[in-house]
């Protein structure tokens, strides 16, 4: 399965984020969405799941969950922002989920993938505005071979 992962885009997204999207199989946002609208564009390109953020406000927060946790290609993988954590890092993830195969987060607005063990970590960056001297970023995640591969894309 290939799925784009995108977070913290605080009610903006890129054209060319729905470009990089264009046939992939799920997206997942990992929260910070900023308005409803930035999901209902990404459903058009494919399913969408996402979690909200700490900037979100009560109808994102209503509609969505502080986390997720699915199957995929065999993988139990987690969706969620982070922001509880203060900092969230593979380390604090992992004590969280132990059982986790993929660990899909954002909020700190750096792209990063990291592997503990046999799972891994991934923050596809800020796909927003440009913030805190980063480029915005989204990534990529096929989950068909062993180990999962992830591209990241700067905007």
């Amino acid at each position: 399965m290939r799925i784009g992962l995108i977070s913290d885009t605080h009610g903006r997204l890129r054209s060319e984020v729905l470009a990089h999207f264009r046939g992939l199989d799920l997206i997942l946002h990992a929260g910070d969405v900023g308005d409803a609208d930035v999901l209902t564009m990404l459903e058009v390109i494919a399913p969408v799941e996402a979690v909200y953020g700490n900037t979100d406000g009560f109808a994102l927060r209503n509609r969505l969950q502080a986390e997720l946790v699915r199957g995929v290609d065999g993988h139990r993988l987690v969706l969620v922002h982070g922001d509880r954590f203060g900092t969230p890092t593979p380390d604090r993830l992992r004590a969280a989920w132990p059982d986790a195969d993929i660990v899909v987060f954002g909020h700190t607005h750096k792209p990063l993938l990291e592997r503990l063990g046999s799972a891994l970590f991934v923050n596809p960056g800020a796909a927003g505005a440009a913030r805190f001297q980063l480029r915005p970023s989204i990534a990529i995640l096929d989950t068909a071979g062993l180990p999962p591969a992830v591209r990241f894309i700067e905007l």
